[in-house]
C-alpha cells in the first residue's frame, strides 16, 4: 500500500499517452456508430447463410433480451 503513488502517476502517464493519439480510454461508443461497424458483417451473414428469416429471429430475440 505505500507505493499507491507511484502507481497511479504511472497509470495516468499511459492514459496521457493514449489520449495523445486520439483514443479514448473509457466511455461508450455511440449507438450509431455501433450499428454501422455491425451491419456489414450482418449483411454478408445473411448473404453466407442465406435467410432473412433467421436473421429476424435472431434479431428479435436481442430485443426482447434488451427489453425493447
Amino acid at each position: 500500500m505505500s507505493d499507491t503513488a507511484t502507481r497511479t502517476m504511472v497509470r495516468m502517464q499511459g492514459r496521457k499517452a493514449y489520449a495523445a493519439f486520439g483514443g479514448r480510454p473509457s466511455g461508450t461508443r455511440h449507438p450509431l456508430v455501433a450499428t454501422a461497424m455491425v451491419l456489414p458483417l450482418a449483411a454478408l451473414l445473411v448473404v453466407v447463410f442465406g435467410g432473412w428469416d433467421a436473421v429476424v429471429t435472431q434479431a428479435s430475440s436481442v430485443a426482447v433480451m434488451l427489453g425493447r
